[in-house]
């Protein structure tokens, strides 16, 4: 992380500061898209907004980690370990761990709710156990915990300038996970897990047996092109959200949401078939749109 970064931010103890930069490197590893609107935030923010996304994924990795030899018991104890261990950080106000310390020191700076936290390792560890949803009721736990309290636990970095922004964050969570289910309907099933919820597969003469064999059948492909179509209805709803920011974060929300809802356009580009390859927004609309916002954030720069 650069150091003007950090001194923006107002970090200037050591140890806590390589715990900052601990966590932006977390971020930078597993969120591409996240990472990079993370830029367009002005300097002072940036390490907050590391710190939060880099916890999130070291605690996902608890849970997903397909190369880490662990059974379903051993991660729900390490993931157990780190609800107990966090919490009491929390209420401590400082964690000797080298992750964990910049993120209470974020949520202590910020006044995140502690709740939001529990939220989300609540559906960390849904995940051990829960293999397919019945409702998108049912899903909707999980989706608020495991990706709405994650934009909730920002919005105060973000700087809202009322209380409305926090439903159109969850609005925009909720988008953002989707995405990833439909994206990732493969991958999901090489860990056990359905996130479509079935009865929503059934409307189209789906289930799991009929996705396990991998085919984009007429059926499969309408049934992926149902939840894209709620991406995109989240994801507009959700843009009157952006007006609800400090004009400084502004481009940063603006560009994850397009960039990353934007993984629903290449789904339907492919034809809904979310088996062939994986869908990604090409490099050259990734760069575009991110040097439109850098325009934009230079100017509340």
């Amino acid at each position: 992380m650069s150091t003007r970064d950090l001194d923006a931010a107002g970090i200037h103890d050591p140890e806590l500061r390589a715990s900052y930069e601990l966590c932006r490197q977390l971020n930078a590893s597993y969120g591409r898209t996240y990472y990079l609107a993370t830029l367009l935030l002005p300097r002072a923010k940036r390490p907050f907004v590391h710190a939060l996304y880099g916890f999130a994924r070291y605690a996902d990795e608890i849970v997903d980690d397909l190369d880490a030899p662990l059974d379903t018991a051993a991660r729900a104890a390490r993931l157990e370990d780190l609800r107990r261990s966090f919490l009491a950080d929390l209420a401590a106000g400082d964690s000797p761990d080298p992750v964990r310390r910049a993120v209470v020191d974020t949520a202590g700076r910020w006044n995140i709710p502690t709740e939001h936290f529990e939220a989300f390792l609540h559906s960390m560890a849904m995940d051990l156990t829960v293999t397919d949803y019945a409702t998108y009721e049912d899903l909707y736990e999980y989706v608020y915990g495991s990706a709405s309290v994650i934009g909730l636990q920002v919005l105060p970095v973000l700087e809202p300038t009322s209380p409305d922004a926090a439903q159109y964050a969850v609005d925009l969570g909720v988008a953002f996970q989707l995405v990833n289910f439909v994206r990732d309907v493969g991958e999901d099933l090489d860990r056990g897990r359905v996130y479509l919820p079935a009865d929503e597969l059934a409307r189209f003469g789906v289930d799991r047996e009929v996705l396990s064999r991998r085919e984009a059948t007429p059926q499969v492909r309408r049934a992926v092109a149902f939840q894209v179509q709620r991406v995109r209805e989240l994801a507009d709803r959700s843009r009157a959200g952006v007006a609800l920011l400090a004009p400084s974060s502004r481009p940063c929300i603006d560009a994850a949401r397009e960039l990353y809802c934007g993984i629903a356009d290449e789904v339907e580009r492919a034809g809904y078939d979310v088996f062939s390859r994986r869908a990604t927004v090409p490099k050259r609309r990734r760069i575009a749109r991110f040097v439109r916002a850098w325009t934009a954030a230079r100017l509340h720069s």
